[in-house]
């Protein structure tokens, strides 16, 4: 989406920071290393849906390329037709998109460069440089060595550069069954980097790929493809994770056998987050073994997961301009990202008043059949957000919390005797506590000052407590779906010895409430619209809702925890 700069909240804009990759292009800039130009890519291999570290690689790549007048092409790392399927495509392009990125017509995939690729092994292993080899996967491991221990070199190393060509033109008509041979490149089996000891370049897959159907059974490994694909697209700066650190080696020896364009690689640290796991593998088995609902439940680290909860694109772009790009590996708390979420939704979600937990309020005095409307503040951080008008009548829902039969001594809220302010209404006072046959309390009977409309007593008085509300006969019926935490510990990966990440799943992180009353300025609102509750959280409504049953997702509650822990230290 071409408007990401329009788009971008004071959050976002504030808080300027340069990092370590972005002073490498400058540099590179100022000496015109590349002729002047910035080209960087996202390239996510379409094995599962996006999630809050892909985020930040979209943000960085995409960002840097915005920031230098330069351009970000998305590109799909597509070299595994057994694990990859196109809903992850299209769930990819629509994660990218909607956080705010553009690629224009620069959208490509490794299996375009399927012949090209194919055609530079050949080029290979007509140099000597690389082998077909007939040990099986097992006994490619064993042969590699370990940290301590040397390779020792494969039996079939040394065949002739005629005979590899032949068998490896064979491997892709299709003459040998899976796994049965690989092509490996001829390097160095006592070199101290594993990566290096003739690593495979291809594996026959008799698989049927999502683009290029069964055109080929044989099938690039991603150390091969992945420098080559930059190389092709003549990336500047191609920018991973730290745990390609030990791979760029071996890309670099790529592209200098072939003597092609030679990108700079550049690593930073991935992104850890508090009580949750990156793993995509992890994610799938969420799914599959149904401990989630989809890869968008809410409580998931997924971008969809993230937008169906309620998460702003602004907020997420703004959590990755926070955390910032560093070279080390570190863990940053769940609650800076809550934290972030709540200072744009703050500044662009309209207020509504809803109830949660009704307790029914009728007001004794005030006239049996009349309705008024009352004006209320769509947003007091944004002027230009305007009012609207919300119905106030006899019988009231307020919050059971915010009564208390016999309360303690600093409790502000309603008690009997006691005077509360409605937001937007009028003062209240409670006569009378109705209660059913079991002692719960049912009903509270009240009494209003009609001079005290909007809020204000002439008199200047002013109670203690303003409590949110909504009028019984006109509001609106809801679900509102509490989501907390999917996990327990703080670092779900850290297993004690017989158990996996998966007993450390909360049993509360979802708490359905079913009889819930919003106020019915929302009934025409799309899905995923964000509101804040008045004094209860941020919430948007879940795309599953309609008309008939309306649903809301807690986003965020309103306490900010990473605002309370910084101000300690």
């Amino acid at each position: 989406m071409s408007d990401v700069t329009n788009n971008t909240t004071e959050s976002e804009s504030s808080d300027q920071r340069t990092d370590f990759i972005r002073e490498i292009v400058i540099a590179d800039n100022k000496s015109n290393k590349w002729d002047g130009r910035v080209i960087t890519r996202f390239p996510p291999e379409p094995n599962g849906y996006l999630h809050i570290g892909h985020a930040k690689s979209i943000c960085l790549n995409f960002g840097i390329a915005q920031q230098f007048g330069g351009k970000c092409n998305l590109r799909f790392d597509d070299t595994n037709p057994t694990k990859e399927e196109e809903e992850y495509v299209q769930s990819i392009i629509q994660d990218v998109k909607w956080l705010g990125w553009d690629w224009e017509d620069r959208l490509y995939f490794a299996s375009d460069y399927f012949q090209q690729m194919y055609d530079w092994a050949v080029e290979l292993i007509k140099q000597g440089k690389a082998y077909v080899c007939d040990l099986a996967g097992d006994q490619v491991s064993l042969y590699r060595g370990s940290f301590t221990q040397p390779g020792k070199d494969s039996p079939w190393r040394n065949r002739t550069v005629e005979e590899n060509l032949d068998l490896f033109n064979r491997m892709k008509n299709g003459e040998f069954p899976d796994g049965s041979r690989t092509l490996r490149a001829k390097i160095d089996m006592a070199s101290p980097n594993l990566n290096m000891r003739d690593p495979v370049m291809y594996r026959i897959m008799h698989a049927t790929h999502h683009r290029t159907g069964d055109k080929w059974c044989i099938y690039p490994m991603y150390d091969w493809a992945h420098g080559l694909e930059d190389s092709i697209e003549k990336i500047t700066h191609s920018i991973c994770t730290l745990e390609f650190e030990n791979h760029r080696p071996l890309y670099d020896w790529f592209l200098d056998q072939l003597g092609i364009y030679h990108p700079q690689q550049i690593e930073f640290a991935r992104l850890n987050l508090t009580y949750t796991v990156m793993s995509k593998r992890k994610l799938l088995q969420l799914v599959q073994e149904k401990l989630v609902s989809n890869w968008d439940d809410p409580r998931m680290p997924t971008i969809s997961g993230m937008r169906r909860r309620g998460y702003s694109p602004e907020s997420i772009r703004y959590f990755a301009k926070k955390i910032g790009i560093n070279k080390f590996n570190s863990t940053v708390d769940f609650a800076l990202l809550e934290h972030c979420v709540r200072e744009v939704l703050n500044k662009t979600s309209p207020r509504i008043m809803a109830v949660l937990k009704p307790l029914k309020v009728v007001i004794t005095n005030y006239p049996e059949a009349q309705v008024e409307e009352l004006d209320a503040v769509n947003n007091p951080e944004d002027a230009s957000a305007g009012s609207r008008k919300v119905p106030f009548s006899k019988t009231l829902y307020i919050e059971q919390d915010d009564f208390m039969e016999n309360p303690p001594k600093k409790f502000y809220r309603l008690s009997p005797g006691k005077e509360v302010r409605l937001r937007y209404a009028y003062f209240i006072t409670c006569n009378e506590v109705i209660k059913d046959s079991a002692g719960n309390i049912t009903e509270l009977r009240c009494t209003y000052d009609p001079a005290t409309r909007g809020g204000d007593a002439p008199d200047g008085r002013s109670p203690k407590a303003t409590l949110h509300w909504v009028a019984a006969d006109t509001a609106l019926k809801a679900q509102v779906n509490l989501y907390d935490h999917l996990f327990t510990k703080e670092n779900p990966e850290e297993a004690e010895e017989g158990k996996t990440f998966k007993d450390a799943i909360s049993t509360d992180s979802l708490k359905v409430l079913e009889n819930c009353f919003v106020e019915p300025s929302v009934k025409t609102a799309p899905a995923l619209t964000r509101y804040q509750f008045e004094r209860l959280g941020y919430f948007c409504i879940d795309p599953d809702s309609t008309s008939e049953k309306l649903v809301f997702n807690r986003t965020v509650t309103l306490k900010d925890t990473w605002t309370k822990l910084q101000k300690k230290q």
